[in-house]
């Protein structure tokens, strides 16, 4: 039996922020249709994203032993034992980052990276448009093939193969990229100037995707793998959608009434709302929990904390799931780059800020002559995957902010001219 006190502060953070007028009934059925779509709610919605990893993977399963019984066996679809990470995967506080050069740690997390108008038809638009999109690291776990419950072999000069997870040392300084387009081998989005580590979808994009051939130096693999979080993906995926057809919003619109829904949607059902954002918590905090830090302020440098004595503490499954967040941004990006010659002018984690005739995200996204959506680009509407329109400003709001040194894409949502 799980006990939500609400005068004690239940509720009032750890990304659920339920609305506080909420009866008890009302309370009860909030908290029930979470528990329904996605868990009985245990903690902080971050707890609950890496519990309901452990609840559809459990680490054990019964076997039937060599006297006929059934027996506690490890579960091979599930994380059953701690393990330590590869060197460069480890956090920053972690014993293995002891004298550890930064250069020597694996930088798969997500894009801040902007740049100026850069050509003399970028002047000329009037307005920039912020694409965000939906359940964007929740789909980008969605088929991931991570590591499982072997510890990461050490391989010197390997070849590269997209099979296999694992962090590979290797420069891709070489590969020539658009500088109108963030480089999708780091977070700053600018280039690499040497040898660097990264997590197998980031190589397997620049070698399939951009054509680069590559030679890695060194790598840390892992031999056994599976889909990990495929049950994950569909939980949450299925609670997400369900709670936007209770605020009217399904997959089935046409893209224009699917941004009007979403620019109504602030003055919808404030419980329905806040369900939905703690379902995005959910989604969000699971990940970030695999590679969660000491949370004492007393903790001392490079000491373990309890964290690290988990199953679900897998840095190396964070950093996969990040980079295919990263690259699939980076392939929606370069595709409408090819179908309307517009570049992004921003970006910041799954949120790309374009340059627009129209305050309008349909006046950003490419439509063949069929008025369909090109495949491949950015599409409209509430899947995960898809794109929603994140705010729009003008471009003189866009230049301002660009001096001052701030990254627009982090401050167009809900801004409307």
């Amino acid at each position: 039996m799980q006990l939500a006190v609400v005068p004690w502060g239940a509720l009032a953070e750890g990304g659920w922020n339920a609305p506080a007028d909420l009866t008890p009934s009302s309370l009860a059925r909030w908290l029930g249709t979470y528990a329904n779509r996605v868990l009985t709610p245990c903690g902080s919605t971050a707890v609950c994203g890496q519990q309901l990893m452990t609840a559809l993977r459990p680490p054990t399963r019964p076997v039937r032993g060599n006297d006929g019984t059934w027996q506690r066996g490890n579960n091979p679809s599930g994380l059953w034992k701690a393990l330590d990470p590869a060197p460069p995967e480890a956090h920053d506080a972690h014993p293995l980052a002891r004298g550890r050069n930064p250069r020597d740690a694996l930088d798969e997390e997500a894009w801040d990276w902007t740049r100026p108008l850069t050509t003399e038809e970028e002047v000329t638009y009037p307005y920039v448009v912020g694409l965000d999109i939906n359940f964007a690291f929740a789909a980008a776990a969605s088929s991931a093939v991570v590591g499982m419950n072997t510890p990461p072999e050490h391989v010197a000069r390997p070849a590269f193969d997209e099979k296999i997870p694992g962090s590979w040392y290797c420069d891709l300084s070489h590969i020539e990229l658009d500088p109108k387009l963030p480089s999708p081998f780091t977070s700053s989005g600018q280039s690499p100037t040497g040898p660097a580590w990264y997590a197998t979808p980031t190589l397997a994009y620049a070698v399939k995707d951009l054509g680069a051939t590559i030679q890695p130096l060194e790598a840390y693999l892992r031999r056994s793998s599976g889909r990990y979080f495929d049950p994950w993906y569909k939980r949450l995926r299925d609670a997400y959608l369900a709670t936007m057809k209770d605020l009217g919003i399904v997959p089935e619109m046409e893209p224009a009434d699917f941004l009007a829904a979403m620019r109504a949607l602030p003055t919808a059902d404030p419980a329905a709302l806040a369900l939905l954002a703690a379902i995005k918590a959910t989604s969000k905090g699971g990940i970030g929990k695999l590679r969660e830090g000491p949370r004492s302020p007393q903790h001392t440098p490079f000491a373990s904390w309890p964290a690290l004595k988990t199953p679900t503490w897998r840095p190396d499954l964070r950093a996969a799931v990040i980079s295919r967040a990263r690259v699939n941004m980076h392939r929606k990006m370069t595709k409408t780059a090819e179908h309307t010659g517009r570049y992004p002018l921003a970006v910041l984690s799954d949120c790309a800020l374009y340059p627009a005739h129209q305050p309008s995200a349909l006046d950003v996204t490419p439509h063949g002559a069929d008025g369909k959506a090109v495949p491949g680009t950015f599409r409209l509407g509430v899947n995960p995957g898809y794109a929603k329109e994140e705010g729009t400003r003008t471009i003189d709001w866009y230049q301002q902010l660009l001096e001052d040194g701030a990254n627009p894409a982090r401050y167009v949502k809900d801004a409307r001219t």
